[in-house]
């Protein structure tokens, strides 16, 4: 098995902690320092990323996803298009549909159920991706509008910014197989009426069914998406079994499930590397993005790899979708 691309996302606590993750992320190897976007809830990812860009070299930049649901087209393209322009050609375009009734109803919307949420994204997705090209764009529809939008100035340095999606939704996997540069799974079912948690898709017939959907959608194209898995969780341990078991009660799935999943690293560091190499063998699952609070533990799983070299995939052709 060849080393997964592994990304990093965390929120900035304080000027002097981020700066140092930033520069650990860099030194460390890994290829993207990411950051969630939830307005109200969370630091602004494109701010905190240029600060973090300006300490860096090499390492992409972006968040870990947009909500589409919130941002609109020219607003996110010229943040992105800024990010890029300040890393020097390292900004990622990532983006969600959104699912928090809470993001919504602060600024005074309503959350609109799932067919309109799909709309949506595809909508801004599709408008935004052609403003960082240069195109003058118009959409008129109950979702978007924008009227011959074109971000002029500042122009992304990257021919072709790279696009991420990120999410689950049946309709957006197709979509995302024939648009997407990377699709990110993260084993996130349906809200919960709490409007924050998810019910848990972890199992493997679920990340088939996902799998399936997005390789319907590139069914037309040379090169399918890469895939990549959200890790909610890393454990190092001799037990593999028993702190499976406790993931296991906690979100009410059993611990087999946890154990081949791509959403946990659970056990000793041979036993984590073979489940990855049978996730990469079944799903395509080549990148991982893991969160600040379990660098430690996915420095020792990294460090056994005999491949640590990194090359990051988005600079080896810059060939369109």
């Amino acid at each position: 098995m060849q080393s997964p691309v592994i990304s990093v996302q965390a929120q900035p606590r304080d000027a002097a902690s981020w700066i140092s993750l930033a520069r650990r992320v860099e030194v460390g190897g890994y290829d993207a320092l990411l950051a969630a976007d939830h307005p109200g809830t969370t630091a602004s990812p494109f701010v905190a990323l240029a600060a973090a860009a300006a300490v860096t070299e090499r390492i992409g930049v972006g968040s870990y996803v947009s909500q589409a649901g919130v941002r609109e087209p020219l607003l996110l393209a010229s943040d992105v298009a800024t990010l890029d322009l300040v890393s020097g050609g390292r900004a990622r375009l990532a983006l969600g549909a959104g699912h928090t009734p809470t993001e919504w109803n602060m600024l005074g919307a309503k959350r609109p159920d799932v067919a309109g949420r799909v709309r949506r994204f595809q909508a801004v997705a599709e408008a935004c991706r052609a403003l960082l090209a240069g195109e003058t764009t118009t959409v008129e529809s109950p979702e978007v509008r924008t009227y011959q939008a074109r971000l002029t100035n500042p122009r992304p340095v990257q021919h072709r910014v790279p696009f991420t999606f990120g999410g689950g939704n049946t309709a957006m996997l197709r979509w995302a197989g024939a648009h997407a540069d990377v699709v990110g799974l993260s084993g996130l079912g349906r809200t919960l009426p709490d409007g924050h948690m998810h019910e848990v898709r972890w199992s493997g017939a679920d990340i088939d069914r996902q799998v399936d959907l997005i390789e319907q959608g590139a069914a037309d194209r040379v090169d399918a998406p890469a895939r990549e898995a959200l890790v909610q969780m890393v454990e190092v341990t001799d037990d593999a079994e028993g702190a499976a078991h406790e993931i296991a009660r906690r979100l009410h799935c059993d611990a087999s499930t946890v154990l081949a999943s791509p959403y946990a690293w659970v056990g000793t560091v041979d036993e984590i590397r073979a489940a990855m190499a049978d996730h990469e063998r079944r799903w395509g699952i080549t990148r991982y993005v893991v969160r600040e609070a379990h660098l430690d533990a996915v420095d020792e799983v990294r460090a056994h790899s005999s491949d640590a070299a990194h090359e990051d995939p988005f600079r080896r052709s810059e060939s369109g979708v």
